[in-house]
Parts: C-alpha cells; structure tokens; sequence
C-alpha cells in the first residue's frame, strides 16, 4: 500500500474574495457572503447530487492552493491570539500544514442546474478565496452518532466565537460602485476588522479585492472608515 496519493479538484469555487485579505477568519461568519460551487469535468453529474437537497449545510474539504511551502512548522501563530503567540499547527486552522487542506461548513442555499456548467451549488457563508479548489463535498449532519450534538464540546484558545468589533462607514458616493446585492457583505466583513491583529495604525490605507473592487479603507479605533472603492 503506497504511503502517497493523488487529489485532484472536483470543483472550483467562485467567490467576491480575488485575494486573502479580506476573507472572514473562519466559515459562517458572514451569512450575507454568496459563492457558488462549479464542478469539473468529469464531475458534472447530476447523480452524484442525488439527495443532497435534503441538507440545509455542507462540507467544503478544500485545498490551499495560494498558501503552499516546501517545508511545514511544527508551531505557528494564530491571528485569534494576536500573532504573538505560537501553539501547534494540529490545534490551529492555520493554512501552512503538512497537507494544506482546508474544511469549512456552508449553508446550502441552493442548486441550480444548468447547461453550461452542470450542476452549480449555490452556497452562504464561505470564508474561500475565489478559485479555491474544491477536494471534496461531504452533507454536515446536526447530530452525532448518538444522535446528540457535542453540547459540551470545549474550544480551547478560540472558545469566544468571532463577533463584529467596528461601526463601518461608508459614503454613499462609493457603495452606490458595489452592486445592490453585495453591500450587505462587503459592511459585515468589515465589521469583523480584516486586518492582522498586530497591526493598529490608524494612519494605514488597507485594500482588498472585492465583487470585483478594490476597497481601501483605514481603522481608527473601533471606527472604520472607507476611504475608496475602485
């Protein structure tokens, strides 16, 4: 039996996100967030959906596919505990692993047929980067095999689930350049402060690619202020 294997991707997925900047920490945060799940030849079939209706979320295994090193670290730095301490890589989501494979639950909003592309499933709150190869697709049950969920289930160091930490300003003049559809989003990732929790200059311009934009923005206290969308 080799010790080694082949994954290739079944699927793609196309989100807001043209870089990682920006992406929420951790799938399900934002609701509001849209992408969509567009399969591979020879994965285009709708029979391998079959029954997946059913479930209201599902599993994302996925690769990361811009964070790949030659060499793993045994420790690395979590951003939820401010970069400056390190635990073990196995008790972190940290994208720099000895496989860089990545698991988010989403909810399934939708699927939708369709000619060009086969079956596409429309999903909410996916935390991927536009183009993420998608590995595998798996339903998320709400129970385990005892048919109880982990009520006491202990979080370690990420106990306190991430909440939105800044009041978002934005001019009109530049939401009227995101589309309708998108601006709920765009206001609720940036509630959720994008930045490295090392850095608090308030006088820094960060960016990101969004919908297809670029947003620039500066942090000044618990205030964000959008600076440009372009």
């Amino acid at each position: 039996m080799s010790d080694s294997f082949e994954m290739r991707p079944i699927a793609r997925i196309r989100s807001d996100f043209g870089s990682k900047f920006g992406v929420p920490r951790q799938s399900g945060l934002v609701d509001a967030l849209e992408a969509a799940v567009v399969f591979e030849e020879p994965y285009r079939n709708p029979d391998a959906l079959r029954g997946l209706e059913g479930f209201s979320h599902i599993w994302l295994i996925w690769a990361f596919h811009q964070s790949q090193r030659p060499e793993w670290s045994p420790t690395v730095r979590p951003p939820r505990l401010g970069g400056n301490q390190r635990v073990g890589v196995f008790a972190s989501r940290s994208p720099f692993r000895p496989n860089p494979i990545g698991l988010s639950s989403v909810r399934l909003d939708h699927i939708a047929y369709t000619d060009a592309l086969g079956p596409v499933l429309h999903v909410r709150g996916a935390d991927l980067v536009d183009g993420t190869p998608i590995l595998d697709i798996k339903p998320y049950l709400p129970y385990v095999a005892t048919g109880y969920a982990f009520s006491e289930a202990a979080g370690g160091f990420a106990s306190e689930p991430a909440r939105p930490t800044l009041e978002v300003e934005i001019p009109p003049a530049l939401l009227d350049q995101l589309p309708p559809d998108r601006r709920e989003a765009l206001r609720d990732v940036l509630a959720l402060d994008p930045r490295p929790r090392y850095q608090q200059d308030p006088d820094r311009v960060y960016g990101f690619l969004f919908a297809g934009q670029e947003v620039r923005f500066t942090v000044d206290g618990d205030r964000l202020q959008v600076v440009d969308i372009k």
